[in-house]
């Protein structure tokens, strides 16, 4: 499986599309409404809201809309990891981990405001990594980075966090320009803007609807074995990945150098978006998947020991199914 999706094809669209079915299918059998808590926005809160009315009597409507936001967000990753040259030849391996990696955490497959970032950020990512080819990044560009990332943080409040990987972003990738940072801040308030309107013709008005509650806890020690193996399951590869990507720096063009440290950044933002949001669910976690995913890929890419890639990839397939209908 790993050498197909190591090959770009355009029939591995069609089999990453089974790959996701096979592996996500349980979700089909045991469709979940879901239900706000306090860390979702009051724009997450409404959407959801208006969905569970319309729905209410459809929950498999919720499993539908999920799967295909995940396979959206693999597809889009994997179209910005080719197009971005993130590995040395274009392949479906970001897609193929993207849903290995989504699948590991079972409450990574339910319909929630960090999955739906997810969609944003994925975006948000791409436009970062084409500043570094702009002689001079447009008003326009750095702007919609900032009102991408403001959105964002208007759908779960931890995503505040975000701020820091824009701020990175600009840093690395562009020489200083104070316009730019004053461009992408003031993006970042434009969402804000918009909501300030909205909850004051409609009477909502309330200071606890705009400004997010900011508290660092330790997430709980997981209490069931699934979620410890697929922890470990995630954890592994992304070290592994990590080796090989820092073996071959040095052959890398220093756009794609960038390219990587903006994604291990992301991934500690990402922890630092899990620490903010102090509930015992895992929902929120998911927010580490788009990274996770690059790491894995690499593992899967640079690995020249067959056997080593085999059993990695089939242990956590089979541990995935197994979880997902005896778990």
């Amino acid at each position: 499986m790993v050498a197909i999706f190591k090959q770009k094809s355009q029939a591995n669209a069609f089999i990453l599309l089974l790959y996701a079915l096979v592996l996500k299918f349980s979700i089909f059998i045991h469709p979940i409404i879901p239900s706000t808590r306090k860390e979702d926005s009051f724009l997450y809160a409404n959407i959801l809201r208006w969905l569970s009315a319309a729905f209410k009597e459809v929950p498999i409507f919720f499993s539908i809309l999920t799967f295909l936001l995940l396979f959206a967000q693999a597809t889009l990753f994997n179209r910005i990891c080719n197009h971005q040259k993130i590995f040395p030849k274009p392949n479906y391996l970001p897609a193929m981990s993207y849903i290995l990696v989504t699948s590991l955490i079972p409450s990574w497959n339910y319909f929630s405001a960090p999955l739906l970032i997810n969609s944003v950020m994925v975006w948000v990512f791409y436009r970062m990594t084409t500043m570094y080819n702009e002689n001079r990044a447009s008003d326009g560009s750095v702007f919609n980075i900032g009102a991408l990332t403001g959105l964002a943080t208007l759908l779960y409040y931890p995503a505040i966090a975000f701020l820091l990987l824009m701020f990175f972003a600009l840093l690395v990738m562009r020489p200083f320009r104070l316009r730019e940072w004053v461009m992408s801040l003031i993006g970042f308030t434009t969402p804000y803007y918009f909501l300030f309107i909205l909850l004051y013709f409609t009477n909502q008005w309330d200071w606890k609807n705009v400004v997010p509650q900011i508290l660092f806890r330790l997430p709980a020690i997981p209490a069931s074995i699934w979620i410890s193996i697929g922890i470990v399951l995630l954890i592994v590869p992304f070290l592994i990945g990590g080796f090989f990507v820092q073996a071959n720096l040095n052959k890398m063009l220093i756009q794609y150098r960038k390219n990587w440290s903006l994604l291990l950044f992301y991934l500690l933002v990402a922890i630092v978006i899990i620490l903010i949001d102090h509930t015992n669910f895992y929902e929120n976690w998911i927010v580490t998947a788009v990274p996770f995913a690059a790491f894995h890929a690499a593992a899967y890419f640079y690995s020249n020991d067959r056997i080593l890639l085999n059993v990695m990839h089939w242990l956590t397939f089979v541990f995935i199914l197994w979880m997902n209908y005896h778990g």
